[in-house]
């Protein structure tokens, strides 16, 4: 069971995705194994969900204020400004014998692997668990923010957010992805939110602040990009019986995935397509 492992490092919105895709693309044509990417952004952007409607949910002016990216992912849920984050993908097969059939259930599978690399960090992270675990109601979200609430399986430390991912399944194929908080700084995610209010954003940024935690608030300490790599990767492959083997993007998925930034990811036909 040996996957990749590739490390992009600190990249454009438009790249980071477009990667994402190519990988896609390459996997279900049977070209490269599955995959798992870990990456960040520079500079800081608000990734849509695949169905949210950009003017609707989020301040573009403000975000061209500040400086901030805006691209629409693959996949659902709910936007999220990635900023001091490490962000991972994972894309593999739906068919693969490890993974499971339902995304509830690849998301707990998934979930495992995270999980086992924050212990390396010292961090005792839990999933959050549906309905029928724990016998009350899953948290509504309120607001157009991915961390204002968890869904079912993904990682909280102490009742609060930590890792937020979301899942397409696309010609074949599982594309998960999600983001590993270092820092969190729920102002400036509310500031890019669009709210109707100065007021509703400061009312939005408290409630973030009590729901969603960094790694640096759960560690009690600073916890840089790379030392939080090296703790997943090390740890997620055993954690879910696969051998990781780091290797590098093809020379046909480099060419896949700047055709892709250019013709969809930096354009606005793609990314205020709603």
């Amino acid at each position: 069971m040996k996957w990749r492992v590739i490390t992009s490092g600190i990249g454009r919105a438009a790249d980071n995705m477009a990667i994402d895709e190519a990988i896609v693309k390459a996997h279900a044509a049977g070209q490269v194994p599955p995959t798992i990417r870990f990456y960040g952004w520079q500079p800081a952007a608000v990734s849509l969900g695949y169905f949210q409607k950009a003017a609707v949910e989020v301040d573009l002016a403000e975000c061209r204020r500040l400086g901030i990216d805006v691209v629409r992912r693959l996949t659902g849920g709910r936007a999220v400004l990635h900023d001091t984050e490490l962000t991972y993908s994972i894309i593999v097969s739906e068919k693969h014998p490890l993974v499971p059939a339902t995304i509830t259930a690849s998301y707990r599978f998934f979930s495992q692997g995270l999980m086992a690399g924050l212990n390396l960090l010292g961090i005792e992270a839990q999933m959050t668990m549906p309905r029928s675990a724990y016998g009350q109601t899953k948290r509504q979200p309120v607001s157009a923010a991915c961390f204002d609430a968890p869904s079912h399986y993904e990682v909280t430390f102490d009742g609060r957010k930590l890792i937020g991912s979301a899942q397409v399944r696309k010609e074949g194929v599982v594309l998960q992805h999600g983001s590993l908080l270092l820092g969190f700084d729920p102002v400036k995610v509310a500031a890019v939110l669009n709210l109707p209010t100065p007021e509703a954003k400061d009312k939005l940024a408290a409630m973030l602040g009590k729901r969603a935690i960094s790694l640096a608030q759960a560690a009690k300490r600073e916890i840089g990009w790379e030392e939080a790599y090296q703790a997943l990767q090390s740890a997620f492959g055993p954690a879910l019986g696969i051998e990781l083997v780091a290797d590098s993007l093809t020379q046909a998925e480099q060419a896949m995935a700047r055709e892709l930034a250019s013709n969809k990811y930096g354009q606005d036909a793609w990314n205020l397509l709603r």
